[in-house]
């Protein structure tokens, strides 16, 4: 096992040195920015940087101090050193890519009281010195070796820099008039005006007014900007909103203090409803920190256990969300627990239905493939590992699930132990619905509107023929 070991002060001599080289990456940036709480945009922010006097992103200067307390902890003189003070003046910027050596060097030496004085010289890959300084420690008096301690494997992970990308895209879509159901409490009323205020809807607040205003004064919000219409009760207000996005008063529809089934009740009625000629199906967009990519799962929330038809709508209604998002040709995994067809599991029969499916051009705009295990749809490596070719293996944009079972849990699992963000929308009515959840953080109840105003923009686009 690899171990680092010290120099006592009586092993020291005037003239001893040591050195350690380190190539500076964004990470070690982020990381240092992390750990030490400095955002200086001068190091995190690439547009500030530019203009700035160095135009490149650079290391905090102390990166290269903690470089050198990195020598002086485990080499010279090592395990066992006492750090008193350091002296430190920097010459030149560190930018990325850059490869910086620090070398100390044992300048005195205090035997009264064991302490040492090393000059400290941080030179770039030029030979050009960047920084400069002395660093006076008390050396070990006695001998110590111990095992190298492995480091944890750290992973920066940007939480909700999908969604964030999403609002920006969103930005330049004309704001959807929506109609917010039964706003009574204070997150559902607080979830519509905070999108408003991004620019991405203008709400229709849908429900008896006295508990909205209620909501609005627990809130401290100012309703005056926004449009009530009063209705009895939470039924009431979901036969409303359905009314309203009949009579293209309203592009879009978000549920509010109500149960979910109340609001679809409403939406799916066959006379009064949304109904096209799709099946209705709900997506979860998902924005795990750990996939490369934006992922798509469906359908996890509305139908229970999907027809071969139904699954073809769920499938379209994906590729339609994908497409309004700038996904040309999305990568449509259909998942099972095989990735064979088995006549005993159904998915696997209905998977190989839709590829097919696809090939006949009953579902186009998309690269379809399955039956697929979940493993395979996200990991090229367990691709390779297995032998599986696919176009879709290890590069999913779309999940497609058995059931609403196995979606429901396999949404739960990357929001919570993969710490994904989790945003949804009902697709295949007339006008797109966010299901929002009291459980929804402000980000994800945002991008639910940018979802909603993003597909508004794509369906009263001029069509574009072309290549995907």
């Amino acid at each position: 096992m690899d171990t680092i070991s010290n120099r006592t002060f009586d092993e020291l001599k005037v003239g001893d040195s040591a050195s350690l080289a380190r190539t500076l990456t964004r990470a070690d940036i982020e990381l240092f920015a992390v750990v030490s709480g400095d955002v200086n945009p001068a190091h995190l922010d690439e547009e500030y940087a530019r203009s700035s006097m160095f135009h490149e992103v650079i290391a905090h200067g102390m990166w290269s101090g903690a470089l050198i307390s990195t020598v002086l902890g485990t080499q010279l003189p090592g395990p066992g050193t006492v750090y008193l003070g350091q002296s430190l003046r920097f010459l030149k910027p560190v930018g990325l890519g850059d490869t910086v050596t620090v070398l100390l060097t044992v300048a005195r030496l205090d035997p009264e009281q064991h302490r040492v004085t090393l000059d400290c010289t941080v030179t770039n890959q030029d030979g050009l010195r960047v920084a400069t300084g002395t660093a006076e420690v008390i050396a070990p008096a006695e001998k110590v070796a111990r095992p190298r301690i492995a480091l944890p494997e750290v992973r920066l992970r940007e939480r909700g820099s999908r969604y964030r990308a999403l609002l920006a895209a969103a930005q330049d879509a004309p704001r959807v008039a929506t109609a917010v159901v039964h706003p009574v409490d204070t997150v559902s009323l607080l979830g519509a005006v905070e999108a408003a205020r991004e620019g991405l809807i203008t709400p229709v607040l849908v429900g008896p007014e006295a508990r909205i205003r209620q909501a609005a004064e627990l809130a401290n919000v100012d309703l005056a900007p926004y449009r009530i219409v009063p209705t009895a009760h939470s039924h009431a207000a979901a036969d409303t909103a359905v009314a309203l996005a009949r009579t293209g008063e309203v592009g879009a529809i978000m549920k509010g203090a109500l149960h979910t089934d109340e609001l679809m009740h409403a939406v799916v009625a066959r006379d009064t409803g949304l109904r096209t000629g799709r099946r209705i199906s709900h997506v979860f967009a998902l924005d795990v920190p750990t996939y490369p990519r934006p992922l798509f799962l469906t359908d996890a929330a509305i139908n229970i256990y999907p027809t071969l038809e139904d699954k073809r709508d769920i499938v379209r209604n994906a590729i339609d969300l994908a497409h309004a998002l700038g996904i040309a040709a999305p990568r449509v995994a259909i998942l099972s627990a095989l990735e064979t067809v088995y006549p005993k599991i159904a998915s696997t029969i209905e998977a190989a239905a839709l590829c097919k499916m696809a090939d006949r051009g009953q579902i186009e705009g998309a690269i379809i493939d399955g039956p697929m295990a979940f493993d395979l749809a996200v990991s090229e490596e367990a691709a390779r590992t297995k032998g599986f070719v696919s176009p879709v293996a290890g590069r999913a944009d779309i999940l497609v699930v058995p059931d609403l079972e196995a979606g429901n849990m396999l949404a739960k699992q990357l929001e919570y132990l993969a710490e994904a963000q989790v945003a949804g929308i009902v697709l295949g009515a007339r006008v797109p619905i966010m299901l929002t959840s009291r459980a929804d953080g402000p980000l994800a109840r945002l991008a639910s509107c940018a979802l909603a105003s993003l597909l508004v923009r794509h369906s009263t686009a001029p069509a574009v023929i072309g290549s995907p």
